[in-house]
């Protein structure tokens, strides 16, 4: 039994010109939306997360409160439950799934909020990773509707080392088929075990592994934990999914628009929405650095490293005492007056 709705959007045209057709957006909603439909707070999912993985800072009590609030998930495109290659039929499945935008998917989650709800006034947009990367095209897409904006772990845009991982993850995986383009629909979630261990580098800092913190999680040794974290994670996922969400990665940029013609500053400046920006103050693949630099150009925006050895995990909801700061930083966030 599904646990989550469907809002099918039709055919769709997309940033690249291409046209997806009878898409839809996988969601799920927490809460209650209020008569006059202002206590909504939307949540994306990051790069091959479901909704289910944003459910840790979900709760009675904490920041995003579904007794206070409405919460919104939308399942990012690509990630197997909203359109996707492994979802959507032939002829444009597996490696003919079109090359999906941050901003695309934004602009659709904007027809869930508005068609589907008719809501017009979010309280915040908040994510993890690529999930972050959404609320700041929220904020620049829709600034006059979004009030509040918190990003933890993940910056406005791909920055070139990022683009360098993400591209280190995809030739893991092309390897498999020796890169041969004519054999991509030849990929399996066997071929995602390289993926995985290439990763595994760079979602956690080099203190977690030389202090064995994976020992926290319950694995005896080195090998048990690549194995059991990053190989298996990696292998539940589909390749052609993990090639769409990388392209999708590799080319965000909250300025890659007809609004800002790759203007990035001036996208930023464009935000109206008061601005947590909360880094991981190890993480390797989202950088405190980018994030610091990103923050000098909202207006409205505090800056509140996560001070912790778990790298760009520390947004990922595992360790407590990162979950703590980061719901902490949130509840605050949510009893700031917003002029919006």
């Amino acid at each position: 039994m599904k646990n989550y709705e469907i809002f099918n959007l039709g055919d769709v045209s997309l940033q690249s010109g291409m046209t997806l057709p009878n898409a839809f957006l996988a969601y799920k909603t927490y809460g209650k939306l209020n008569e006059k439909k202002d206590n909504v707070i939307v949540y994306p999912t990051a790069f091959g997360d479901q909704h289910t993985n944003n459910e840790w800072l979900i709760g009675k009590g904490m920041a995003l409160d579904p007794q206070k609030y409405f919460i919104i998930v939308p399942n990012l495109l690509g990630n197997g439950l909203s359109s996707s290659p492994s979802n959507t039929p032939a002829p444009y499945d597996k490696a003919n799934f079109p090359q999906v935008t941050i901003y695309d998917n934004v602009q659709l989650q904007y027809r869930l909020i508005t068609e589907k709800f008719g809501i017009q006034k979010i309280a915040l947009v908040v994510g993890w990773s690529m999930g972050g990367l959404q609320s700041f095209q929220w904020g620049v897409s829709h600034p006059e509707m979004v009030n509040r904006i918190a990003s933890f772990c993940g910056n406005a845009k791909t920055w070139p080392q990022t683009y360098v991982v993400l591209n280190g993850l995809k030739a893991a995986l092309l390897a498999s088929v020796g890169s041969d383009s004519t054999k991509l629909n030849q990929l399996t979630s066997q071929d995602m075990r390289a993926v995985g261990r290439v990763y595994a580098g760079w979602g956690l800092s080099q203190t977690f592994y030389k202090e064995e913190l994976y020992r926290e999680m319950g694995f005896n040794s080195l090998e048990d934990f690549s194995v059991g974290v990053w190989e298996n994670s990696f292998m539940n996922m589909d390749p052609h999914n993990v090639l769409s969400m990388l392209w999708t990665g590799q080319h965000a940029d909250i300025s890659a628009n007809s609004n800002y013609n790759g203007e990035f500053d001036e996208a930023l400046k464009s935000i109206k929405a008061i601005t947590y920006i909360m880094p991981g103050s190890t993480d390797l693949f989202c950088t405190a650095e980018a994030n610091e630099y990103e923050a000098k150009f909202i207006p409205n925006v505090e800056y509140h490293p996560i001070k912790s050895v778990w790298g760009h995990f520390a947004g990922r909801g595992i360790n407590s005492t990162d979950n703590a700061f980061i719901d902490n930083k949130l509840k605050r966030l949510m009893t700031l007056r917003t002029e919006n």
